[in-house]
């Protein structure tokens, strides 16, 4: 079987950079009110679900929602937590 023909590198030229740098913004942490909004969050659904588990048949409008109190409990937790990616 006869061989391949080995391709011979051009490496005379160093590759050009095609795109033009880009200065990032400087950028301060955030606002106090930014993480206590995001704590509370976090807290107001732990304290949902805990409130579900414990007194929930006897809270009418809990007694309605059923099972989107999980729903609630976990959406005001996962809000929360997706609020700490932008936490600086």
């Amino acid at each position: 079987m006869p061989k391949s023909k080995v391709r011979k590198k051009d490496s005379s030229a160093p590759p050009v950079a095609r795109r033009t740098p880009v200065e990032a913004k400087a950028v301060g942490p955030s606002h106090p009110i930014y993480v206590v909004v995001m704590l509370g969050l976090m807290v107001v659904g732990l304290l949902w679900l805990v409130v579900n588990y414990l007194a929930g048949p006897q809270i009418p409008f809990m007694a309605e929602l059923g099972a989107w109190n999980f729903a609630i409990g976990f959406a005001f937790m996962i809000i929360g937590l997706l609020m700490t990616m932008k936490w600086r």
